[in-house]
């Protein structure tokens, strides 16, 4: 099954409280291959393997279906700090 760059966005969003997410699909429109940006005030104070599995145990059903995955995640500040 492959799903929508709007459902990834919207299940990310609602699970994790994110304040911004983007997400890009880089196969053409299968869903297969995405990248993600998260911005979330739950990873504060986490280390980068902390939001990962955060984002990786939020997607785990969808996962099982798309091949390749790579994100970005966040604080509010760090998002902040890096559009300035």
């Amino acid at each position: 099954m492959s799903y929508t760059v709007e459902y990834i966005q919207n299940k990310l969003s609602e699970k994790l409280k994110a304040s911004h997410v983007e997400v890009v699909d880089h196969s053409d429109g299968c869903g297969t291959k995405l990248v993600v940006l998260v911005v979330s005030n739950s990873f504060a104070g986490k280390p980068m393997l902390q939001r990962h599995r955060l984002v990786n145990s939020t997607l785990k059903e969808e996962l099982k279906s798309i091949h390749a995955f790579s994100q970005k995640t966040l604080t509010p500040e760090e998002w902040e700090k890096q559009k300035a």
